[in-house]
């Protein structure tokens, strides 16, 4: 039963002063190691809190972009966000992409708790450069028209074969060679009750991603998405340390379907993205998800639609582990049926994905797990060394939890310092990988003049 530990109940009231119970009760206890926050000098938030009048929003040029929809550079601009507490979180207009997260941990002490790059030309030339192959880590952006991977780059629809741009191997990942975090979005500052915001509207036209045959990753030619979708996504933070991320897309076509999947690609490490190489091993994780999805060799979800039982493996993380614990452990349990030997080749899933980077299948809602806005608990992590915690809650059926992988040391962050494996890791709140092309997986498909709304929330604690 997921939550056995650290029970969610403690959470629930954990909204004031932007401390959880958890933290309270692991001082009391001396679980954490105990604090003396009223007896420690003043931190930057504490200060800032005295005199905050709520959350606020500025905004200042960052430089200028290329984009492929306008055919021309577009200005691009940068969103601070900050609340009274001295949490503060950068946004950008390109790629709607999340820069940073300033978090205070124990003691007032803060840290930007994602991977991210310090310029716009860092973004633009490796986020997600539009290459076949060995691609860009896709930091903080947000991720569409399909996030995750598409067989072969090919879904069937109301009796049309559509195809996209490969990408990653022998499939389509995250929207194809020009997704959604390589345009310049529309921007605007928002205010509501008790939170300070930015709103980003992007208009993706009909037949995106097509290209003609003999293209980069269409040898065959492409035929794109189907449909016009216009996307509004609406960033919001308020002074329970909630930063909510609330997804709007509208198919604006009268006769075509789409499909559809967007989710944020945010690389955390709670310890700071400048915290020594391997830092995000030593985090712990728990997911409220008893079942996770198998892939093939080429990371395509076995045709599985309830998954497989995490119980006995390294992807048990019902209650908490470190993420380094079990990584290495390809001899372990990872319950995929033996009828699959010959599409895994009878690998080890953690030995395909080089470590964690699976759809997990979240437990249904129950009062237990009901969160802010009526959200379920996705996932937790938690690093004892700072006593940052962060709660992720959603409304979507799956979390693709990624532990950073690919990251080789090749790229330099923003304070400085080059990510490799064990840097960061992601919770992509998500429908689930190749949906288009499994019906027995939570439809992805978006109906003419239908509307796909959605929010997930990074509630964090320290």
């Amino acid at each position: 039963m997921f939550g056995k530990t650290r029970r969610l109940r403690h959470w629930r009231g954990a909204r004031a002063g932007g401390v959880s119970a958890v933290a309270m009760a692991a001082a009391a206890t001396g679980a954490l190691g105990a604090t003396a926050a009223s007896a420690a000098p003043a931190s930057h938030g504490q200060r800032a809190a005295a005199s905050c009048h709520g959350p606020s929003v500025s905004r200042q040029y960052f430089g200028s972009a290329y984009d492929s929809y306008a055919k021309k550079d577009l200005p691009v601009y940068r969103y601070t966000l900050k609340n009274c507490n001295g949490m503060t979180v950068r946004i950008l207009s390109y790629g709607a992409i999340t820069q940073s997260i300033d978090v205070p941990g124990r003691g007032g002490r803060e840290a930007d708790v994602i991977l991210g790059f310090r310029t716009l030309q860092d973004y633009v030339k490796y986020d997600s450069p539009p290459v076949t192959a060995n691609g860009g880590p896709y930091f903080g952006e947000i991720v569409g028209r399909y996030a995750n991977r598409i067989a072969k780059g090919t879904f069937h629809l109301n009796g049309t074969t559509y195809t996209l741009p490969i990408n990653n191997g022998v499939n389509s990942l995250h929207g194809g060679l020009v997704g959604f975090g390589n345009h310049v979005w529309a921007s605007k500052a928002t205010h509501g009750n008790g939170s300070a915001g930015v709103q980003l509207t992007l208009v993706s036209p009909n037949g995106d991603q097509s290209y003609p045959a003999g293209s980069p990753g269409c040898p065959n030619g492409c035929t794109g998405f189907p449909a016009t979708l216009k996307v509004v996504v609406t960033f919001t933070l308020d002074n329970h340390n909630e930063l909510g991320i609330h997804y709007k897309a509208t198919n604006e076509s009268k006769k075509l379907s789409t499909v559809l999947n967007l989710t944020n690609h945010d690389y955390f490490n709670l310890a700071g993205e400048d915290s020594p190489a391997g830092s995000a091993y030593s985090q712990e994780v728990q997911i409220n998800a008893d079942n996770y999805s198998p892939t093939d060799t080429t990371q395509i979800p076995l045709p599985l639609a309830h998954g497989v039982s995490v119980k006995g493996t390294p992807f048990d993380f019902t209650t908490f582990h470190t993420i380094g614990s079990r990584i290495d452990d390809v001899s372990a349990p990872d319950n995929v049926p033996a009828s699959f030997k010959a599409a895994t080749e009878g690998k080890s899933q953690l030995l395909i994905a080089q470590g964690y980077d699976h759809n997990w299948i979240l437990n249904p809602q129950t009062k237990a797990t009901t969160g802010p806005d009526g959200l379920n608990l996705a996932a937790r992590a938690l690093d004892p060394s700072s006593g940052r915690e962060l709660t992720v809650w959603t409304d979507q059926p799956g979390v693709q939890f990624y532990s950073g992988n690919f990251l080789n040391g090749t790229l330099v962050g923003i304070s400085g310092h080059t990510y490799r494996q064990g840097a960061g890791y992601t919770f992509e709140t998500q429908h689930f990988p190749n949906s288009p092309n499994e019906p027995d997986f939570p439809s992805t498909v978006l109906n003419p003049g239908k509307t796909f709304t959605s929010a997930t929330i990074f509630q964090f604690s320290g």
